[in-house]
């Protein structure tokens, strides 16, 4: 199986949840934390890919939720910059087996990469769950 360097938010319920399913699935989970990682431009890009820039941002980060960000509206130079002044507003997580790498976790593409065994889990295992004050459970979309 894989060795995967996973870049979590230390203490994400889903990062946890993620790193479990790759841990059932036989692969070796290097946990690093992608807040305090020294990022540099074009090591952080590559884990992008084709995605479009909207798609690299962490929705729940409180800059995007303010309103300060416009994931729609900023230019992939302009991001990048800020995402290295800002980690939280990377897009959990980034994931990196040998020379490829990923952003998010879509299980399907994480399957077809270095394949995840079928484990009774919660399928959404990238939308940010909070509780809200009333006690239910308010999802964030990516």
């Amino acid at each position: 199986m894989a060795t995967v360097y996973f870049y979590e938010k230390p203490g994400c319920i889903n990062n946890t949840r993620q790193k479990k399913l790759l841990t059932a699935a036989g692969h070796q989970v290097i946990a690093c934390n992608l807040l305090t990682e020294p990022w540099l431009k074009e090591r952080l890009r590559a884990f992008f890919g084709n995605e479009p820039v909207h798609q690299w941002f962490n929705y729940s980060a409180p800059a995007i939720k303010n309103g300060q960000i416009d994931p729609l509206a900023i230019s992939e130079e302009m991001a990048l910059t800020r995402m290295l002044e800002e980690p939280l507003l990377i897009r959990r997580p980034l994931l990196q087996v040998g020379d490829e790498r990923m952003v998010g976790f879509d299980q399907q593409k994480i399957d077809s990469w270095i394949g995840l065994r079928e484990i009774n889990i919660d399928s959404d295992l990238e939308s940010c769950r909070r509780k809200a004050v009333d006690g239910s459970t308010a999802k964030l979309q990516p």
